[in-house]
């Protein structure tokens, strides 16, 4: 049981990381976590673990290195959540409703989550 569940979470987390690389989102990071989990189940994956934590870092330092790329990524958060409060309560619009809505929103309070983390992580080895 424990395998299936480690099985299911990190092939949703690198799925969601995967169209978040298009998507408005940490995507790498997500990737990174995902495959994670499932190479505590697959050693075969450990090979891929090296490359996309080295490229998830350096993303995730590059996106508050300066205060401009930080004030983005937080209008870029609240725009989510501000989406998805839209998309939840007005009635016309493509895909409508708190499906979508609460996605667009899970997705600001991730992105939130883990710009904290960042910030966090550069600014403490400075």
């Amino acid at each position: 049981m424990k395998r299936v569940t480690k099985t299911i979470l990190g092939s949703v987390l690198l799925l969601v990381g995967v169209a978040m690389l298009v998507l408005p989102g940490p995507g790498l990071l997500l990737v990174l976590a995902g495959l994670l989990i499932l190479a505590s189940e697959f050693p075969a994956l450990e090979r891929y673990v090296g490359p996309v934590r080295d490229r998830a870092m350096k993303a995730a330092e590059d996106s508050v290195r300066t205060p401009f790329r930080i004030a983005w990524s937080v209008l870029a958060g609240l725009a989510l959540i501000g989406a998805g409060v839209v998309w939840g309560t007005v009635d016309g619009l493509p895909l409508a409703g708190w499906s979508t809505g609460s996605s667009l929103i899970l997705s600001g309070v991730v992105l939130f989550a883990l710009l904290i983390w960042s910030y966090r992580r550069v600014h403490a080895h400075r």
